[in-house]
């Protein structure tokens, strides 16, 4: 596999390089099943008590068009050339060296310290049937048992999320079918019908702003989707895996968010408590398990409590492979020390691998002992994937005009983003829209505790690209002169 030097397409050696034994299976799995987490599980319930049930489809329905568009310009990227540096090396290559490695640093830390989340919450969530265990021996056992995943080989690492994902794909599809069975009466009586849609101030509820609002959190929980631009560097056909995954996937994933939205719309009214309850993580209150009791499953709360804990061991294992392959990459191009590209014989960066769980094991650690420093820690990493999407528009609208400046067709690249340049520039608006709109109340308020928590990993990322900047005296690579080579291993 190629990998890139400044900007610049360099062979690998024949050792130190990952190895492409993902199959399509793996990827469109790991596609849909980043997707479905506790931001559908969970969250989803209160998106429908702040805006009511038409105000949660229209901002779910939104953001699902923005990401879809995201996904098919960074489908465009990764088939062309598929790397596990994916965005962070569009970034350097199409934009500036500055900006990839600013990315790839800020990726690299945010995925780190989300791992650090996840095991705490995998703890939580283990002591539901465990209370008077130590939450810590549960969180260290989840690093051991992911590290151990990711230390074997790629392979192992797609098969573990493969069935992960399955779980919770299964686990949705079940819910959508005894739901819409409540609803429609043909196995529950009587009917629930959709009375709920025109309860009260239903079905939107607080105007735009609450749309608004919502649109944020449904942002949120579509983050990971680039997780696909990082695998296709170790896909094995990644010019067939990488668009099957975008193509297929993504309606499957929105179709389950807004039926998702609907059955829970039109089950439990907009003005129930529970609907908020879910999203400071009541198991009890999930709206899945409500709806799952109303049909009788008496253990509901224990089986959501097994499967929201599947969700996030899936999350903090595609964080831990997502977080080390983006260190190899930086290596690789030497915006990192040499030996974070070193890799088994196997193909792990098993250098990369270490220090990312060390730092999780320290944030991890902060959330014990220091958690002011946690705090901040956790707020650092809070918008890095709308940056990172930010970054994935901008590179792709680029790559697309110096494709065409430097007197090539768009027909001879193997995979087209759908609605260039409408969809990049609708990307780029609109996450730019929902980072500013992350806080408005602390720049009314002028509380600046607030604003740092919330906006911290902005100036980060500012941070990261000047200093890299100003130091190597980088520039906006220019069209006419852009290295527009593809992968030449790529099938």
């Amino acid at each position: 596999m190629a990998t890139r030097q400044g900007g610049k397409v360099s062979p690998s050696t024949s050792d130190d390089r990952v190895q492409r034994n993902l199959k399509t299976r793996h990827v469109t799995m790991i596609a849909l099943g980043g997707c479905i987490g506790t931001g559908l599980f969970m969250t989803s319930g209160s998106t429908i008590a702040k805006a009511g049930p038409g105000g949660a489809l229209v901002a779910y329905a939104a953001m699902g068009l923005m990401v879809y568009f995201l996904m098919t310009s960074l489908g465009e990227l990764a088939t062309h050339l598929p790397t596990s540096g994916s965005f962070a090396a569009y970034n350097a290559r199409y934009v500036d060296p500055a900006l990839g490695f600013a990315m790839g640093w800020n990726y690299w830390l945010n995925w780190a310290i989300t791992v650090a989340v996840d095991i705490s919450t995998a703890a939580l969530l283990i002591q539901y049937w465990l209370p008077h265990t130590p939450g810590w021996i549960w969180s260290l056992l989840v690093l051991v048992v992911i590290f151990l995943i990711n230390a074997l080989t790629v392979s192992t690492f797609g098969e573990t999320e493969f069935w992960l994902s399955l779980i919770k794909v299964v686990t949705v599809i079940v819910f959508l079918v005894i739901g819409l069975a409540m609803i429609c009466g043909i196995m529950f009586r009587p009917a629930v019908g959709l009375g709920n849609f025109t309860y009260k101030d239903a079905p939107f509820v607080g105007g735009f702003p609450a749309i608004l609002n919502v649109f944020l959190i449904a942002g949120f929980s579509f983050q990971g989707t680039e997780l696909i631009g990082v695998t296709a560097g170790e896909s094995e056909n990644p010019g067939k895996a990488v668009p099957k995954a975008i193509n297929d996937v993504f309606w499957r994933i929105l179709l389950f968010y807004i039926l998702s939205i609907f059955v829970i719309a039109a089950l439990i009214p907009y003005t129930s408590p529970n609907l908020l309850s879910s999203a400071e993580g009541d198991i009890a209150m999930s709206p899945f398990t409500l709806v799952f009791q109303r049909a009788g499953l008496a253990s509901a709360a224990s089986v959501m409590n097994a499967i929201i804990l599947t969700s996030v061991l899936s999350s903090a294992n595609s964080g831990v492979y997502a977080s080390t392959r983006m260190l190899y990459a930086l290596a690789k191009d030497h915006y990192a020390p040499a030996f974070f590209g070193h890799t088994t014989r196997h193909g792990i960066p098993m250098a990369s691998l270490v220090a990312t769980l060390v730092v999780s094991l320290a944030t991890f650690a902060a959330s014990i002992f220091g958690q002011r420093i946690y705090m901040w820690l956790v707020a650092a990493s809070g918008l890095t994937g709308f940056i990172v999407w930010i970054g994935i528009a901008l590179s792709h609208y680029r790559f697309r005009r110096a494709w065409v400046v430097q007197g090539h067709r768009v027909e001879e690249l193997r995979y087209h983003a759908k609605l260039f340049p409408l969809g990049p520039i609708l990307a780029l608006i609109l996450c730019i829209i929902v980072i500013g709109g992350q806080n408005i109340e602390a720049f009314v308020n002028w509380n600046w505790q607030e604003i740092g928590v919330t906006y911290i990993s902005v100036p980060l990322v500012l941070a990261l690209y000047l200093g890299y900047k100003i130091r190597h005296h980088t520039r906006i690579v220019p069209l006419e002169t852009m290295d527009l080579s593809g992968d030449p291993e790529s099938p």
